[in-house]
């Protein structure tokens, strides 16, 4: 069900859907439930190593990229000295054993919402923490790489999410002015940087790993419910 954040409608009064053409989507946790199964992973390796998460960084590290993951481990777990290299080797040795299903975890309703912002007219960008390379073989894997008009990692900024700019980086080379722009998020520091842009913000709602997913401008509960933000249907 769509719900709009009271607080926020006269910042776009006067600007109806049909004069945003432009939408931002982030990848973990809106496209593919991914998660759920970085959670496993890493929980895999920080045990292979003789360490413990306690639940509450398991929230914290959600929608993290690996650099601050990385960074969070060595504040809040004791012990724990490992350099960045050891750390990076050890994430992908676990990874490699235990490959994501994309085909098992892809939220279906990107296929059918791709086709008619596209034949709407849409221009479609990608802005993701994720390396750019997993972005691409992601996508590919999924058949949705046509679908974007930019895919964006945020590996290719110094400060990643909340920090707005991958989002302003994006907006920008897509031409448009953030007012005008839709964006799709659902983590903490997602649905922050994307706000803190100045986008119409879209949440994907998930109350699994204690987001704090206030002060969005939409809030759905599938991807499907975009078509009637976007298009007005």
């Amino acid at each position: 069900m769509i719900s709009r954040h009271a607080s926020r409608v006269k910042k776009y009064r006067g600007q109806g859907a049909a004069m945003k053409k432009h939408i931002i989507f982030d990848m973990d946790g809106v496209i593919i439930d991914s998660e759920p199964e970085y959670q496993k992973r890493i929980k895999i390796f920080m045990e292979r190593n003789g360490f413990t998460i306690t639940d509450e960084l398991s929230f914290q590290i959600c929608g993290s990229n690996r650099k601050d993951t990385y960074e969070l481990f060595q504040e809040n777990v004791p012990d724990f000295v490992m350099s960045y290299e050891a750390y990076n080797k050890g994430r992908d040795q676990v990874n490699a054993e235990y490959p994501l299903n994309l085909r098992a975890i892809v939220n279906e309703d990107i296929y059918p919402l791709m086709k008619k912002l596209k034949a709407s007219g849409f221009h479609i960008g990608m802005a993701s923490s994720a390396p750019k390379e997993k972005i691409l073989q992601n996508l590919g894997v999924l058949e949705l790489t046509d679908y974007f008009d930019i895919i964006v990692s945020g590996q290719e900024f110094v400060h990643s999410k909340p920090d707005p700019e991958i989002y302003i980086y994006t907006m920008k080379k897509m031409g448009v002015e953030p007012k005008d722009c839709y964006v799709v998020e659902d983590s903490t520091f997602g649905l922050q940087a994307a706000e803190s842009a100045g986008a119409v913000v879209i949440c994907k709602r998930d109350d699994r790993f204690g987001y704090d997913q206030s002060g969005a401008d939409y809030y759905i509960d599938r991807l499907a419910e975009i078509e009637n933000i976007c298009l007005g249907k």
